[in-house]
């Protein structure tokens, strides 16, 4: 509720009421007040779930499991460089998630660059398991939409 007062209003009460109402968006365009940290929290933890899932599909891949279609042709390697590719990724992930949920800025930007780097490994991982490829390939998507819009400094700090 905004409170004007004028010059009889402060003459009989004695008191001059200011606006408390502000603004949700702090200067030159940038979110503040704390805003979407709980979207920077989903996808931390999201990075969580898509770097043990990635653990998961390298150690498999290495491991040469059933479970991935025979004879696949790969743009270049085999299934096992992939896996290790892969393993590889998926620790960086865990890494960058724990440097995210500490509320650090340098790895909120490494999150961001190992997330796009699995989103092009499962590209490539397509030809293998298509149908688990696709939704790991979202899930980054979505983490990266919330790590790149609401992780600047400024909300970080305020929440």
């Amino acid at each position: 509720m905004d409170w004007c007062s004028t010059a009889s209003d402060s003459d009989k009460m004695g008191v001059t009421m200011t606006s408390t109402t502000q603004s949700a968006r702090g200067t030159g365009g940038r979110r503040a007040d704390g805003q979407g940290y709980g979207l920077v929290f989903f996808a931390s933890v999201l990075l969580v779930i898509v770097g043990c899932f990635n653990l998961i599909y390298g150690i498999a891949a290495v491991a040469n499991s059933h479970v991935f279609t025979a004879n696949a042709h790969y743009v270049f390697g085999s299934l096992r460089t992939w896996g290790w590719i892969t393993l590889i990724i998926g620790v960086l992930q865990l890494a960058a998630a724990a440097g995210v949920l500490a509320g650090n800025q340098l790895a909120r930007w490494f999150a961001v660059a190992v997330l796009g780097l699995s989103a092009i490994d499962q590209m490539f991982f397509i030809p293998a398991y298509p149908f688990w490829s696709l939704p790991i390939i979202a899930m980054d998507v979505v983490a990266l939409y919330g790590l790149c819009a609401y992780g600047s400094r400024a909300n970080l700090e305020a929440a």
